[in-house]
C-alpha cells in the first residue's frame, strides 16, 4: 500500500530500495539508452577516425598522382622540343646539301668551261706551232 501511495506521487523503489522519482522499468531504459548512444558514439568517432585516415591517404595519392602528371607532360613537352630541334637541324642540313649541290653544279659547269678552253688553247698552240 505504502508503494501504491508512493507511486501516486511519482516516486518509485529500485532493486536496492532506494527510492527514485522515475519507474523502474524507465531507469533501466533510460539506462539502456544511453549505453546504446555511447556506443552510437564510440562508432561514429570510430567511423570519422577512419574516414579521415582514408581521406589523408586519397589526397596524398591525388598529390602523387598530380606530380607523376606534371612529371609526363613535362616529358611530353621535352620530346616535342627535341623532335622540333631534330626537324629544324634536318631543314637545315637539307638546305646545306642544296647549297653544296648548286656549288658542285656551278663547279661542274666551270671546269667543263675551263677545259673547253685548254683544248681551244691547245688546239691554237698546235696550229701556231704546225705554222712556223
Amino acid at each position: 500500500m505504502a508503494q501504491a501511495a508512493l507511486g501516486s506521487a511519482g516516486l518509485h523503489f529500485d532493486d536496492l530500495n532506494k527510492l527514485r522519482v522515475l519507474e523502474p522499468e524507465v531507469a533501466a531504459q533510460t539506462a539502456q539508452l544511453r549505453e546504446e548512444c555511447r556506443a552510437f558514439v564510440d562508432k561514429t568517432a570510430e567511423f570519422q577516425k577512419i574516414v579521415g585516415s582514408l581521406i589523408e591517404l586519397v589526397d596524398q595519392l591525388a598529390k602523387a598522382a598530380e606530380s607523376e602528371k606534371m612529371k609526363a607532360i613535362g616529358a611530353r613537352n621535352l620530346l616535342k622540343s627535341i623532335a622540333k630541334q631534330r626537324e629544324a637541324q634536318e631543314q637545315q642540313l637539307q638546305a646545306l646539301i642544296a647549297e653544296k649541290k648548286m656549288q658542285l653544279e656551278r663547279y661542274r659547269i666551270e671546269y667543263e668551261t675551263l677545259c673547253k678552253i685548254e683544248a681551244d688553247q691547245n688546239e691554237f698552240i698546235d696550229q701556231f706551232i704546225f705554222q712556223k
